[in-house]
């Protein structure tokens, strides 16, 4: 990865949103025993302190992803990343283990609820843009075959080859996806609301 930019189409929508990037290198994804088996317990449990009112739609931290994506165009169903794994959560259905690197995010996910994408960086072309599309940028996600390419003013992630991840952060591309062979990763996480920043 050359660079990571946000351009101003997002910020234009977004003005006060915070985005934090990092990236991890040398990593070992292949043990599940180096992630204790607690911290996604207990994560999944404090889901019930982080959003506590029912409906779902009813807690602000829902309440204001779902109206930030009332701002540009989404596919049909799309929410911010998080909301699935809140909403297992909640229904006691808890978040498994996958992969070292996922268990992490994931518990951050539940503890917070702030969205977390984590991309091989080896697989990566160029420099990171999130952007607002064109539409037409191609896009693959996880776990399918089909190219399903970028609305017209949908929120994306994006290389210099395409889509990295839909409607904000919402889906990734399977061509950038990691694995438990992936040992070079960028991670980025969205804060909406400068008051849900932890306070120094």
């Amino acid at each position: 990865m050359s660079n990571f930019t946000v351009q101003p189409s997002f910020w234009n929508l977004f003005p006060d949103v915070k985005i934090a990037v990092i990236t991890v290198h040398h990593l070992d994804n292949h043990e599940k025993g180096q992630v204790p088996p607690e911290m996604l317990a207990e994560a999944n449990a404090s889901v019930e302190d982080l959003i506590p009112d029912e409906p779902i739609s009813a807690n602000p931290l829902i309440h204001e992803w779902r109206e930030a994506f009332k701002k540009f165009k989404t596919k049909k169903g799309a929410r911010f990343a998080v909301e699935n794994l809140l909403k297992r959560a909640k229904k006691g259905n808890p978040v498994r283990s996958i992969d070292p690197l996922v268990d992490i995010y994931n518990a951050v996910s539940l503890r917070t609820g702030f969205p977390i994408g984590a991309l091989d960086l080896q697989k990566i072309q160029g420099g990171i843009s999130l952007e607002v599309a064109k539409g037409g940028e191609p896009f693959t996600a996880i776990g399918e075959d089909e190219e399903d390419p970028a609305l017209p003013g949908e929120v994306i992630y994006r290389d210099d080859v395409g889509v990295t991840s839909r409607c904000w952060a919402w889906r990734d591309a399977k061509r950038v996806e990691t694995t438990e062979d992936s040992t070079d990763i960028l991670m980025y996480s969205e804060c909406l609301k400068p008051e849900w920043r932890p306070k120094s």
